[in-house]
């Protein structure tokens, strides 16, 4: 699938004759085969505007709201706080780190941090490192119910109580819920603060394209009508397609599936080149995993980051058991290079190396680990972006989503829902009201 795209794609060494993890032509092209019903309901959604994921590519309309929040708080603020958990954050994260530096401790202007978790140690020195008084927050939970994030707010709101006046505390908050009542609403409505719609019909995992993803991201300088566009790209391409392997999408379900059938493959290990890309196996794991696993089905995703991994993972993943698909991602460095200049202390052993660049040096271990794991005879695609942009990440995004639908078709799975993790949520309640106060009601 390349053309148009802001990437190349490569499946054929996931392909082999059935001798080792690889997977036979017969069994791509089978289920390739039972792509088409699932490609034809994408369409019908896509024409009737059901699944709002499928039409965020080609909307504007909410693209003025959206930048006006960014630009009050890029102007009032110099740190931005997100409170949220899951689909509230994980897209963000993604789209962010195109725009602002990775490394801690170095100031953008303004930075954004995202706060996913109720550790009482990250909030501890998130409040010693802030000014509070120029600090905003972003409180995302589509069902305004959401208790890590609930739990987030309410402490972030006791420490600005103490650290404003309170006819200013509302300016620092904007909250992202949907329509119907909830406690986070019903919150923000008393304490005064800006509310931004949820679509209720948007689940988290695929809302990263809305105002979900968008908003911190314009913040930092991201055009969201370029990530759109780059998503468009993929949708319209995938919807105009075959259920063959030019259809990336499709290809990409086809594969996984076909893989877990003939070959056992049990685990699909994103491994991405370049810190800017960290994010985003993340947020492919959450997707992946809480959309597929059900009913006994579903394979493990892994995130690893090149070069780090391969000093960590890369032992197990060549010499342990074959049962995971590598999906390989690079991209150019996109910024000034950095060449490895000589030293006077003459090193011989070196000289493969003085001269070239750290940008080199990462491609080129991305292709010796790349075809290092399919010398061993494990199943690997490849993804290349010129540039990681935010035109590359939209498509990149919509890629996987679609991806991920696909594959729930041909598991007889529904990719929008996650029944299993409900009981979880309801004994964290009932212990948590088996406590004794601390505080007096």
């Amino acid at each position: 699938m390349t053309g148009s795209l802001p990437y190349e794609l490569d499946i054929a060494d996931c392909l082999g004759d059935g001798g080792d993890g690889r997977l036979t032509a017969i069994g791509l092209e089978s289920c390739l085969a039972e792509t088409a019903p699932a490609l034809d309901q994408l369409r019908d959604w896509h024409r009737a505007g059901e699944r709002p994921f499928l039409g965020l590519p080609a909307r504007r309309d909410d693209l003025d709201m959206i930048e006006a929040a960014a630009r009050r708080y890029h102007e009032a603020f110099d740190t931005v706080v997100v409170l949220g958990t899951g689909g509230s954050s994980l897209g963000g994260q993604c789209l962010t780190a195109l725009k602002q530096p990775h490394l801690p401790g170095i100031q953008a202007d303004p930075r954004v941090i995202f706060m996913e978790n109720v550790d009482p140690t990250g909030f501890n020195e998130l409040f010693r490192a802030l000014d509070l008084p120029r600090t905003g927050f972003i409180v995302i939970s589509k069902s305004g119910g959401t208790v890590e994030t609930l739990a987030q707010f309410l402490v972030c709101l006791d420490a600005m109580r103490q650290a404003l006046d309170a006819d200013r505390l509302g300016n620092h908050f904007t909250i992202v819920t949907r329509a119907e009542s909830s406690p986070l609403r019903r919150y923000a409505e008393f304490r005064r603060m800006r509310v931004l719609e949820h679509d209720p019909d948007l689940g988290g995992r695929y809302s990263a394209l809305s105002v979900v993803g968008l908003l911190p991201a314009m913040i930092v300088g991201l055009d969201p009508i370029v990530a759109r566009e780059g998503a468009a790209a993929v949708l319209d391409a995938c919807l105009e397609g075959k259920p063959d392997a030019e259809n990336g999408p499709a290809a990409g379900a086809a594969l996984q599936v076909g893989l877990m059938r003939e070959r056992a493959i049990s685990a699909t290990a994103m491994m991405s080149y370049g810190d800017r890309f960290a994010p985003f196996g993340m947020w492919f794991r959450q997707l992946w995993a809480e959309s597929l696993g059900k009913n006994g089905l579903g394979t493990v995703p892994i995130r690893a980051l090149g070069t780090v991994d391969q000093h960590s993972q890369l032992q197990l993943y060549l010499d342990g058991p074959n049962d995971k698909l590598f999906t390989m991602l690079y991209a150019g460095p996109g910024e000034e290079d950095r060449l490895v200049a000589p030293e006077s202390q003459s090193e011989s052993e070196l000289d493969w190396l003085i001269g070239r660049s750290l940008g080199e040096l990462l491609e080129a271990s991305y292709r010796a680990t790349s075809d290092t794991l399919v010398a061993a005879g494990r199943p690997v695609r490849r993804f290349v972006l010129p540039v990681l942009d935010a035109r590359a990440m939209g498509a990149m995004m919509m890629h996987f989503m679609l991806e991920t639908v696909i594959a729930a078709h041909l598991l007889g799975v529904d990719p929008f829902n996650q029944p299993a993790v409900e009981q979880g949520k309801i004994l964290t309640r009932r212990y948590m009201t088996k406590l004794t106060p601390r505080l007096g009601n």
